[in-house]
């Protein structure tokens, strides 16, 4: 028992090592992985912008739940390709959406990417081209919402090339066909030409998409291919050759840094299920968030010391050891928090320092029934083994009544886009979580190295006996 307590505490020793390396060190590179490893602030501590969007249907329109689902997951996928990571997106009710975008300072930007569908479309304009920036009318869909003010042109990477067509200023005709759209897209990606150093998206079709590409372009050479998005004509392309690859790039547009990366974010997350619009947007300040960064550590602080103050004076040599393991058990969770990673909010700190509390319940319990067994006539290695095993079905009930509790109130936040709700379940459920652990294993561990080899009998105050 004792080298296998040895052990074990050997390893818990290593893992605080890396924990707290986790905890201090702001990111972690291994060759071209990167990842970062910085505390994620939520809105109402690092401030930022709150938007609401509705369905813009009328009142009586029957929403499909899974259509703004799926109209959450797209806007979730736009803003994190935006680079905003810690963007929150909740479903309210049945028609409404609400997104946090913690320390956002471009609003404008963020909102017009939001609202954009970003429908791409390939029409075939047989051998009457039109000039870029016309807005046309195709058999896909109606709408004429222009996003784009950009007129690049297509080239297959390879040798097969399509060069663009001057405008000719032909007449629009009522409704075009639309070879394919957004949907047959695959991947979509950002790169720069090494000589010219212009910007371009690559993109290359689906298997079904490649096959239609081919056949078109095969038995239209000569004609015009033209490229759409959002009912503008971004591109009239005229087919020299058959693609076949499956892939090409959309180029020469002028395109920046930013104006490539909105357009490839556009195309590969498409058009939203159902119409959405912004009904209220509302910015925090970042100082109301620092104050409240601040009040909050102060109270965790205050509630840390008094509770490991309490378990000093009240079980003595027991106690210390316990806030040992509550100082290892804070660590852990931190760290957690910075790999998972937890956008912590302020109902999220609340229930990070109410997990304290549940961690420390675990040690009363053991050390409850540590001194029962004491005044009993056990020896201390008995005790400490037959106070714990006494004590386990009270600590795993309690601990799982918590866990319950906050998995109902995780559905909640996530049923009715109450975020806040959602922070505090998930901080507390994983704070449970690692005060099991430290008490299972940290503890016990502890208690058992320090005591196993103490004479009982002459050092009862040491116990608060």
């Amino acid at each position: 028992m004792d080298r296998r307590n040895n052990i074990v505490f050997i390893l818990i020793l290593l893992l605080v090592a890396a924990v707290i390396w986790v905890d201090v060190t702001p990111s972690v590179q291994i060759g071209s992985w990167y990842r970062s490893l910085e505390t994620k602030l939520g809105l109402d501590l690092k401030g930022g912008l709150q938007v609401l969007m509705e369905v813009d249907k009328p009142a009586d329109y029957v929403v499909d739940p899974q259509a703004l689902q799926d109209a959450k997951q797209i806007l979730e996928n736009r803003s994190n390709g935006l680079g905003v990571s810690e963007v929150v997106f909740q479903i309210a009710g049945n028609r409404r959406i609400v997104g946090e975008f913690p320390g956002l300072t471009n609003t404008e930007d963020v909102i017009k990417v939001l609202k954009e569908t970003g429908e791409l479309e390939f029409i075939d304009l047989g051998s009457s081209p039109l000039p870029e920036g016309t807005i046309v009318k195709t058999d896909s869909g109606s709408g004429t919402t222009g996003s784009s003010d950009l007129a690049p042109t297509i080239v297959a990477p390879t040798s097969e090339t399509v060069t663009e067509a001057a405008p000719t200023g032909a007449t629009e005709e009522p409704v075009y066909h639309t070879i394919m759209t957004g949907s047959s897209l695959k991947e979509v990606s950002v790169g720069r030409d090494t000589v010219t150093g212009e910007y371009y998206i690559s993109f290359v079709l689906t298997a079904e998409g490649k096959k239609v590409f081919a056949d078109f372009t095969s038995q239209n050479v000569g004609k015009y291919l033209a490229i759409s998005l959002d009912k503008r004509l971004i591109s009239v392309p005229v087919i020299q050759t058959a693609i076949t690859e499956g892939s090409g790039q959309i180029s020469g547009g002028g395109f920046t840094d930013v104006s490539a990366n909105e357009l490839a974010i556009q195309l590969r997350y498409g058009a939203l299920p159902i119409p959405l619009k912004v009904v209220e947007s509302r910015a925090v300040g970042p100082t109301l968030g620092q104050d409240s960064i601040n009040k909050s550590l102060i109270a965790g602080l205050i509630g840390f010391s008094i509770v490991m103050l309490f378990m000093a004076l009240y079980y003595r040599l027991p106690g210390l050891l316990a806030d040992l393991a509550l100082i290892i058990y804070a660590l852990f969770t931190y760290a957690l928090f910075r790999l998972i990673p937890v956008t912590l909010t302020l109902p999220g700190i609340a229930g990070f320092v109410l997990s304290i509390g549940m961690a420390v319940d675990a040690n009363i319990l053991i050390f409850e029934r540590l001194k029962e067994e004491l005044i009993a006539g056990r020896t201390l290695k008995q005790a400490v083994d037959l106070g714990w095993k006494r004590a386990w079905s009270s600590i795993r009930d309690s601990n799982i009544s918590t866990l319950i509790t906050c998995a109902i109130l995780f559905w909640f936040g996530s049923a009715f886009g109450a975020s806040l709700v959602k922070g505090f379940s998930l901080t507390l459920s994983l704070g449970v979580l690692v005060s099991m652990f430290t008490a299972i294993i940290v503890t016990r561990t502890f208690l058992h190295i320090t005591l196993d080899k103490i004479d009982f009998t002459g050092h009862h105050k040491w116990f608060g006996l």
